[in-house]
């Protein structure tokens, strides 16, 4: 696991200098604080900040060069089969140097090109420079677990790990791309190939780039393709999870450093341990991390009771309302746009905990989107059922379901809307509600850049498919990949921590996209495919008690603890001089949420973590010493 970053000057064949690409790894020390590297060769350079997971020799440091001398790698991430294509390698005569996954993934792009990104199973984001071609290929994994960030500039094309790195280069990268304001507003974070920043995009998870003749090419090798023709049973689908998830979990407990589990409570984090178990792994360490808030933000009696259950080495970690506080500013700086992932927080303090004991961690992310765990789920599937109702008994329910307040009449504006004008995701907000927010000035703007235009090349490519599938294609695109991996990625990486996530083999994925919708929820359970799997291993206190997550107590500490610093952050003349949101209503939203007339939380932390963005990345003048312009 590491941070890469690069230049490759393809417009003007001008000379790349060392300093200039030290400057955009030095941003993202965090990354890869065992090992430096950097590879220059005329308008091409690229830099490497290294933890070492996999052969921790120094014969494996980056960026590597193969052995035919024309390709060079620099890469973040993890081949899991690593092991196999080594196998596969030296079948066709290939003899490597190291035992490391990087000189494999190295040797078979050079064998392959391309087509060897049908091979790996892992997660990745790469750059792949081949000399004697004088191309660049950038690529990311399938899922979007690694990121990968790029723009294009008068020169050609810079790209990195993280978006700060880019900053560290480009002059005008800190000015705001407005036209995701209105798509951050509703989702908590910025969705499709753009970011918040203008011109800096990011490279679409299945997809890489190619730069060649003086041409960015963007190319797609990987999706999720549907077929639910064939439905084959309850009890194969159950088996195949079981055997996927095993391999899953074997593949990724290859590590040269100790590694442990995020151990939630919950089902998902619950199987990784019991499969660790199965696999025979031996002194299986644990981390949890609580709320001091009462049991609705504590689920730490259950993590207990797993580890006791898997004689684990357990460590549990309680937050403050101060250390949330004091990372703050942290926090948005590393997460580099604006994501409203409160749990990112406390994730922090968890990973920085959990490095004390391991270097690689693994966790229970991305069931819930690959098996259809939320509840939203069901309740449009039940709106969908209520739109087959005769129109004309619409017209006596809606009005009483709008007079009973917010919580009802959402549902009676989803039955009189298309699927695909209202469902955005697992975090969309009430449209009203911002809508009422937006200035009079930027309402108009915002009408322009509808979250749905995103939206609608997934809803396009799942046409034809049940509300189900098509619900869970959107979450996998959108939510998980720039909400929760982006969260992941950040707060394990800014603890110089390796986070795997078991759930997310592609293989997984395929499985939902071919697995008939009714084996997700079934007999009212969610998920219940791989709470069958797991049935032989897990109690059903585990398995079948009500999906908590992970909250976190804004709402009690913007009441109490917090209720000054965000009022004086999000009611201020800094902040209501940008002029996109009305003052007023600021106030309003702020006043009844303090006095308990309403809870407004959720939109609270949205603003302001914008505005904390917005101070971090905006209005600083020279963000990053930015001397090395002159020499890219």
């Amino acid at each position: 696991m590491c941070g890469i970053a690069g230049v490759y000057n393809f417009k003007t064949d001008r000379p790349v200098s060392e300093e200039s690409i030290k400057d955009m790894i030095s941003v993202i020390n965090y990354r890869g604080p065992d090992g430096e590297g950097v590879f220059k060769s005329g308008s091409v350079g690229l830099g490497h900040k290294r933890l070492t997971i996999i052969d921790t020799s120094e014969r494996s440091n980056q960026p590597m060069t193969s052995q035919h001398g024309s390709q060079t790698i620099c890469y973040n991430g993890e081949v899991y089969n690593y092991l196999e294509l080594t196998t596969y390698l030296q079948s066709v005569g290939i003899e490597l140097r190291t035992s490391s996954d990087t000189e494999v993934l190295l040797e078979l792009l050079r064998l392959e090109g391309p087509k060897a990104l049908e091979k790996l199973n892992g997660m990745f984001a790469f750059a792949y420079w081949d000399e004697s071609d004088q191309a660049l290929m950038l690529v990311r994994d399938r899922v979007g677990i690694k990121p990968l960030y790029y723009q294009e500039t008068d020169q050609g094309i810079v790209f990195a790990s993280e978006i700060k790195s880019i900053l560290a280069l480009s002059d005008s990268s800190n000015k705001v791309n407005r036209s995701l304001i209105d798509g951050y507003m509703s989702l908590g974070y910025c969705t499709g190939n753009n970011t918040l920043f203008e011109g800096i995009k990011k490279v679409p998870p299945g997809h890489y780039i190619v730069v060649k003749n003086n041409k960015i090419e963007l190319r797609q090798y990987w999706n999720m393709v549907f077929d639910k023709s064939i439905d084959l049973g309850e009890e194969y689908y159950i088996k195949k999870a079981h055997d996927l998830f095993e391999d899953s979990v074997k593949l990724q407990l290859r590590s040269d450093v100790p590694l442990g589990v995020f151990l939630s409570g919950g089902i998902d984090s619950s199987a990784v341990v019991a499969m660790m178990w199965k696999l025979g792994a031996k002194d299986i360490k644990t981390f949890s991390v609580a709320w001091d808030y009462g049991n609705e933000f504590d689920e730490t009696q259950y993590a207990r009771k797993i580890a006791k259950q898997f004689n684990t080495d357990h460590t549990e970690y309680f937050m403050t309302h101060k250390e949330f506080k004091d990372f703050l500013p942290e926090y948005i700086r590393h997460m580099d746009e604006p994501v409203t992932e409160a749990a990112a927080i406390s994730l922090y303090y968890l990973a920085m905990k959990t490095k004390e004991k391991v270097t690689v961690v693994l966790s229970g992310e991305g069931s819930d989107e690959v098996f259809g765990g939320y509840g939203i789920y069901r309740s449009m599937q039940l709106v969908e059922h209520y739109k087959k109702i005769p129109s004309i008994i619409h017209k006596v329910i809606n009005p009483l379901m709008r007079s009973l307040g917010h919580s009802f009449s959402k549902y009676a504006d989803l039955s009189e809307t298309p699927l695909e004008q209202s469902y955005a995701g697992v975090s969309f907000y009430d449209t009203k509600q911002k809508h009422n927010l937006y200035s009079q000035s930027f309402k108009i703007e915002a009408a322009e850049n509808d979250v749905f235009k995103t939206l609608a090349p997934y809803y396009g490519y799942t046409m034809g498919q049940d509300l189900q599938s098509k619900m869970q294609y959107i979450d996998i695109k959108t939510w998980l990949v720039d909400d929760l991996l982006i969260k992941a990625d950040r707060m394990s990486m800014a603890a110089s921590l390796e986070l795997r996530v078991p759930f997310l083999d592609h293989r997984f994925l395929e499985l939902a996209a071919n697995m008939p919708s009714q084996y997700r929820n079934k007999k009212n359970q969610s998920k219940y495919i791989i709470k069958k799997a797991m049935e032989p291993y897990l109690d059903d206190e585990i398995l079948y008690r009500k999906k908590q997550g992970f909250p976190t107590p804004l709402a009690i500490m913007f009441q109490g603890d917090l209720k000054d610093f965000v009022s004086d952050i999000i009611d201020s003349d800094l902040a209501h001089s940008r002029e996109y949101f009305n003052p007023q209503e600021v106030k309003r939203l702020l006043t009844e949420h303090i006095e308990g007339i309403q809870d407004h939380h959720k939109i609270l932390w949205q603003l302001l973590v914008l505005e904390l963005w917005f101070r971090e990345f905006i209005d600083k003048e020279n963000i990053i010493n930015k001397s090395s312009k002159i020499s890219h």
